[in-house]
């Protein structure tokens, strides 16, 4: 699919436009058919109801702007062994068997059905990620023969970083997919009492 393209763009947007776009079409399409023909005018907003469906199941637990913002506000707030225990519990939650490693490039390795994969997320509070820390991991992915490369972080990535991610097929984790990631954070809810 295009990137620009009407049904692309729709995909990124909230489910609910791409609903009203359909409800919409269906009713012109409707009231300007013959009568006894509506029902072929209503389907002229199939495609986009369909796309809607495709969006909501895609935006589906994902939280909203403030939501994300404030609990990347907590997840900056954690000291490293607070945040490290978090994505631990996290990983093994979402189905990983977690091992901490001890190298500068990364901070744990994950394995599920027989597949291994590096995390480093120990700069979760920088601002912004360039290239080098993701081409240092991708470097230990190689030569070590692993299956993926994930990089977490609280902030955001460089355009330059996120080509290469790209390029690379790596995972980034950060924005909405970290919390996503966290969800249920101990430490947040415990910030939240204090």
């Amino acid at each position: 699919m295009a990137k620009n393209s009407i049904f692309a763009i729709l995909l990124r947007s909230p489910w609910w436009v791409s609903g009203l776009v359909s409800l919409a079409l269906a009713l012109v399409g409707w009231f300007l058919m013959p009568p006894g023909y509506g029902i072929y005018g209503v389907a002229t907003g199939v495609p986009f109801a369909i796309v809607c469906a495709m969006a909501l199941k895609k935006q589906w637990g994902t939280p909203s702007r403030a939501r994300t913002t404030a609990i990347l506000e907590q997840i900056r707030a954690l000291s490293w062994r607070d945040f490290s225990d978090e994505i631990e519990r996290a990983l093994q939650r979402d189905g990983f068997e977690v091992k901490r490693v001890d190298m500068p490039e990364a901070d744990f390795a994950i394995t599920s059905d027989g597949r291994t994969a590096l995390v480093s997320c120990r700069r979760w509070k920088v601002a912004s990620t360039g290239i080098e820390p993701l081409r240092e991991l991708c470097k230990v992915v190689e030569r070590d023969g692993l299956y993926d490369a994930f990089y977490v972080t609280a902030g955001e990535f460089t355009p330059k970083a996120m080509d290469f991610a790209v390029e690379k097929k790596m995972r980034l984790l950060h924005g909405a997919a970290l919390v996503k990631l966290m969800r249920g954070m101990r430490q947040g809810e415990q910030a939240g009492k204090a």
